[in-house]
């Protein structure tokens, strides 16, 4: 059995227990909360058989294979680091920390503790992910050229979006699925970035819209905000047709058309539960490798996403205390 702890007990470890629970070779073994109230209500809830309050005491269960952050962003850092300095693997939610030095400083502990740690940007692990890849990679829409993605909620009035204490704004909560679709089908070698933003009363940033040209002529315009509902869709054009993802987030249908005709659909694998099972899986084929990061997601692209996500908010004027 995989012994998963959690830290924190709010929503996004919801669907992390509701993920493994299904599985036979997984499970949360272990929950902690600031509260051990709050830590003990999740564990009645989902059947698990520790509850910690405090984090330090989970960190330190010799039962616990991997340790999922699960805390908002600002504390990604700190939860990390200590995790990691209990010789604990780590699997850290999205986006990975506040700011790139941050991101720099937790990976080179890891290094130096020689712990495995990964970014747990689910779509980053999802069959269906790569399935749009390689349908890219096989000419089947001739040469691709230009790619969006738009991922929007209604969440204007959400803690963790409006606080700057929180890390708030739509780009490390929405914006960072986008820069990773177009990271995974279009690579890196960006020339040249043009944003705008539409910052909210806290200062954060409330929709965004972001265009990158790569140096091989290829073009993506990515869009997140907070502010309204959207068909959270990616396209992938190329001179012979396009693929259509439905939710860049959580794949759940990749269609390919050819000259606007449809000729390929492919739908979420039968037995997927919500999708966060698989990162969690992927950590497991990584340890039992021993490797210390994950090739779904480099550190390297960790690093360099939360660089470009720190120069577009220097352009609009959106700091964190943390910076």
């Amino acid at each position: 059995m995989f012994n998963v702890g959690i830290i924190g007990a709010g929503w996004i470890a919801d669907k992390m227990a509701i993920s493994l629970a299904p599985l036979s070779d997984y499970q949360v073994l272990a929950i902690a909360s600031r509260s051990l109230e709050k830590a003990q209500a999740f564990a009645s809830q989902y059947g698990i058989q520790k509850a910690y309050g405090s984090y330090e005491e989970l960190v330190q269960d010799a039962d616990i294979d991997l340790v999922y952050i699960a805390t908002p962003h600002s504390h990604h850092y700190d939860h990390a680091l200590l995790a990691i300095n209990a010789g604990k693997p780590v699997l850290v939610e999205k986006a990975f920390t506040a700011n790139v030095r941050q991101a720099k400083e937790v990976l080179e502990a890891a290094k130096q503790k020689g712990v495995f740690i990964t970014e747990a940007i689910w779509t980053r692990y999802m069959p269906l992910s790569h399935k749009v890849k390689e349908l890219m990679d096989s000419g089947i829409i001739g040469e691709p050229r230009v790619l969006t993605a738009t991922l929007c909620y209604m969440m204007e009035n959400k803690e963790r979006i409006v606080r700057p204490e929180l890390c708030g704004g739509a780009l490390l909560d929405l914006g960072v699925y986008s820069l990773n679709f177009a990271r995974m089908y279009f690579g890196t070698d960006i020339v040249k970035t043009v944003t705008n933003c539409i910052l909210g009363p806290t200062g954060m940033d409330m929709q965004e819209s972001m265009s990158l040209t790569y140096a091989n002529g290829r073009m993506a315009n990515l869009q997140s905000g907070a502010l309204c509902l959207n068909d959270r869709q990616g396209i992938i054009s190329g001179t012979e047709g396009y693929i259509r993802v439905d939710n860049i987030n959580c794949p759940e249908l990749i269609e390919v058309y050819r000259n606007y005709e449809l000729v390929e659909r492919i739908e979420r694998p039968a037995d997927m539960v919500t999708g966060y099972e698989y990162q969690v899986m992927e950590c497991k084929r990584c340890m039992d490798e021993g490797l210390l990061e994950s090739p779904m997601m480099p550190h390297e692209e960790t690093i360099s996403i939360m660089q470009q996500m720190d120069d577009m908010r220097k352009e609009w004027g959106v700091k964190y205390p943390m910076d």
